[in-house]
């Protein structure tokens, strides 16, 4: 399904051209001449990001933006031909996320879209996974994983994990079936650049298995995936 942007505009030349070169790269547009038509497009559909232009008719950009800020976090982004840091700072400081301005590329304009919802995107699954791991306890069988109070049992025994094999745990259980390599196990857990020693990965998996397998020989829930990396499976 393709992204659905709102556009705002009252300037039809650009209107056309943005929306020609943004449904050609694959999204779905909406167009509003005026901000009052863009009010009543928002609220008849959910959009992946507003373009909206500040000086307009019947309502300005900023007047929309505000009322769209009351009761939506949708990234927005602004295009104006006031080119000066006093309109970008005023603009973003009613809840816009970014700023092009006019005349601009469609490589400069595609490059900051693409930028927004990816942002967006990444912090609403973050939200997610935190409204996940809030006062919910995750049951796999005997085990039992509790982030919210840093505890975790199995066969109703408790299980003392150090930080990295709880950090280890909660990126496994918050993106089950999702292949994790080596590097990337490290980058996420480390924070730092792998520099391919497999050791003290393969030492943390191993002591991380011990303690929430019933057997470690042959885990259900921790697969390695030969050549590739490791994996969680609810089991």
């Amino acid at each position: 399904m393709s992204q659905h942007i709102l556009l705002i505009e009252d300037d039809t030349a650009i209107a056309e051209m943005l929306h020609k070169a943004l449904t050609k790269e694959g999204y779905t547009l909406t167009t509003a001449l005026d901000g009052e038509e863009g009010l009543l497009a928002f609220e008849r559909h959910t959009y992946d990001l507003v373009l909206v232009d500040l000086m307009m008719p019947k309502v300005d950009g900023m007047e929309v933006i505000r009322r769209i800020r009351t009761h939506s976090a949708v990234p927005i982004l602004i295009m104006s031909a006031k080119d000066s840091d006093v309109d970008k700072a005023l603009g973003l400081g009613f809840g816009a996320d970014d700023y092009v301005a006019k005349p601009f590329s469609m490589l400069e304009m595609t490059a900051r879209i693409q930028s927004a919802i990816r942002r967006a995107t990444t912090y609403a699954q973050q939200q997610q996974q935190k409204e996940q791991s809030q006062d919910q306890v995750l049951t796999y069988g005997n085990l039992h994983i509790d982030f919210d109070h840093f505890m975790v049992t199995r066969n109703e025994i408790q299980i003392q994990l150090t930080a990295k094999e709880s950090d280890i745990l909660k990126l496994f259980v918050t993106n089950p079936n999702r292949v994790f390599t080596k590097a990337q196990l490290y980058g996420f857990i480390w924070k730092e650049d792998y520099m391919g020693d497999e050791n003290v990965i393969n030492v943390h998996i191993r002591r991380l298995r011990e303690k929430i397998e019933e057997d470690p020989s042959h885990p259900v829930h921790i697969k390695t995936l030969w050549g590739i990396g490791y994996k969680w499976e609810n089991g």
